[in-house]
C-alpha cells in the first residue's frame, strides 16, 4: 500500500525522495526492519494473549531431559511469524505481482491448516490434531494452485538465453532485452555446466507434442515438493529454535537467488536464468527472514513460545514455493538438508521397525529415537548444542548452494 502511495507521490506530484520506493533493495531493508520490530515488540503481547487463553503445549512423555518443564508453554506462536511477515508485505510490495500473490496465498493457506491442527490439539484435547489425510489434502490443494498458476498464468515467464549482449538504451532510460520472454517449465540443475532441465522433455519419448502436456509433469512435481518440504519443516520443529533458525538461513539464501534471478544485469553476468518480476519476492523474503529472527528472540532456548503447526507448516510451504518460483527446487536437498534428514530418519525408523517386526517378530530401531534431533538428545547432547550445530551445518550448505551460481 505504501508502495502505491509513494509511487503516486513520485510520478504525479513529483515529491522529492518518493522515488526511493521504486528500489527493491530499499523496500527489502524496510521490510526486514519492520518485521523485526513487529515480531519482537508485539510478539510479547501475542505470547501474553496466548498464555491468557491457556493455549499451552501438551507434552508427550518421551523420556527426554527437560521435557516436563516445557509443559504449558504457549504454542501457536506461528501467528507471530505470519503477522510479522504479512504486514510489511502488504505495505511495501507490488500487490499485483503474481509471485507475491502466490506467497501470500501460501502463507494464509498453510497457516490455516496449521492453526486448525493446533486448535484441535489444544482445545479439543486431541493429541493427534488434524488427521494426516486432511493435512495431505490441504498440501496437495496448495500444490495444485501453485503449480497451475506457475504453469498457466501469462505473467510467469523466463527470458530465453541469448548470445547477444544486454544493452542500455540511454534515450529511453531502459535496458534493451536481448531475447524474448517465453512460457517455460525449465528449471536449474546445480553443479552442471549446461544447467537447465526442461520438465517437458520427460514426455518426449511418449508424444511429439510434449510441450503441450508439460503440466502433467510440472504440477505433480510442485505438489510433491510442497508436501515434502512442509512435512519436513513440521518434523524439524521439535526443539527450541531449530526450525526457525535453520529456516531463516535457508530463506536468506533463496533471497539471494530471487534478487539475482529478477535482475537482468546480474543474471546475465552470472549466466543464470532471468525471471521477469521475480525480484519482487526479495521484499517478501526480507520480511519473512525478519519475522523468523524476531520469533527466535522468544523461541530460543529456553523457549517462551512454540511455533506449533501454525508456524512449521507455513514455513515449509513458503520455502517450497520460493524455491519453485526461482527455479531452484533442485537445490532444496542442499538448502533444506536438515528438513530432509529429519524426514528420512522418521521414514527409515518406521520402515525398519515394521520390517523387523514382520521378519523377526520383534521391532528393531536404527535410531535411538526419531526425528533425528531426538536421537542426539537420547545420546546425551543438550538441545541448545544440537540446535547450534544444525544451524552451522545449514550455514555451510547455504554457502555451497550460493556457490553454485559460479561453480559448475
Amino acid at each position: 500500500m505504501l508502495y502505491y502511495l509513494f509511487d503516486y507521490l513520485d510520478k504525479q506530484l513529483d515529491v522529492p525522495g518518493a522515488g526511493v520506493f521504486q528500489y527493491i533493495t530499499f523496500r527489502s531493508a524496510l521490510a526486514l526492519i519492520l518485521s523485526l520490530m513487529i515480531s519482537t515488540i508485539y510478539g510479547k503481547k501475542i505470547i501474553t494473549f496466548l498464555r491468557n487463553q491457556q493455549v499451552g503445549e501438551t507434552i508427550r512423555e518421551l523420556g527426554l531431559e527437560g521435557q516436563t518443564q516445557k509443559a504449558g508453554t504457549p504454542t501457536m506462536g506461528g501467528l507471530i511469524i505470519i503477522i510479522a511477515t504479512l504486514i510489511p508485505v502488504l505495505l511495501l510490495t507490488k500487490l499485483n505481482n503474481i509471485y507475491v500473490i502466490l506467497l501470500v496465498v501460501t502463507t494464509l493457506w498453510m497457516g490455516t491448516i496449521g492453526f486448525i491442527d493446533d486448535y484441535i490439539k489444544i482445545f479439543k484435547k486431541d493429541k493427534q490434531g488434524l488427521k494426516g489425510i486432511f493435512k495431505v489434502i490441504g498440501q496437495v490443494g496448495l500444490g495444485l494452485i501453485v503449480g497451475s498458476v506457475l504453469y498457466f498464468h501469462p505473467g510467469v515467464t523466463v527470458r530465453e538465453k541469448s548470445t547477444a549482449p544486454v544493452t542500455f538504451n540511454q534515450t529511453q532510460n531502459s535496458i534493451a532485452p536481448a531475447a524474448k520472454e517465453i512460457k517455460s517449465t525449465t528449471t536449474t540443475i546445480p553443479f552442471m555446466k549446461n544447467n537447465e532441465l526442461e520438465y517437458a522433455q520427460i514426455l518426449k519419448p511418449f508424444t511429439d507434442d510434449y510441450h503441450q502436456w508439460a503440466w502433467l509433469v510440472f504440477i505433480p512435481i510442485v505438489i510433491f515438493i510442497i508436501t515434502a518440504v512442509s512435512n519436513g519443516a513440521n518434523l524439524t520443529d521439535g526443539i527450541d529454535g531449530l526450525a526457525a533458525g535453520t529456516s531463516a538461513i535457508s530463506v536468506l539464501a533463496l533471497g539471494i537467488f530471487a534478487f539475482i534471478s529478477g535482475n537482468i544485469i546480474l543474471s546475465s553476468y552470472l549466466n543464470v536464468m532471468y525471471i521477469p518480476n521475480s525480484g519482487e519476492m526479495t521484499v517478501f523474503i526480507a520480511a519473512f527472514v525478519g519475522a523468523l529472527v524476531g520469533f527466535l528472540w522468544y523461541n530460543s532456548y529456553p523457549a517462551s513460545v512454540f511455533m506449533g503447526d501454525t508456524g512449521s507448516l507455513t514455513i515449509g510451504g513458503i520455502i517450497a514455493v520460493l524455491a519453485i518460483s526461482v527455479r531452484k527446487e533442485m537445490l532444496l536437498p542442499v538448502l533444506c538438508a536438515i528438513f530432509f534428514a529429519e524426514s528420512a530418519s522418521v521414514i527409515i525408523q518406521v520402515s525398519y521397525f515394521k520390517y523387523t517386526k514382520k521378519r523377526f517378530g520383534e521391532g528393531r530401531r536404527v535410531f535411538l529415537m526419531s526425528p533425528l534431533h531426538h536421537h542426539y538428545q537420547k545420546k546425551g547432547y543438550h538441545e541448545s548444542k544440537i540446535v547450534t550445530r544444525f544451524w552451522i551445518v545449514t550455514i555451510m550448505l547455504a554457502i555451497v548452494a550460493i556457490v553454485t551460481l559460479k561453480l559448475r
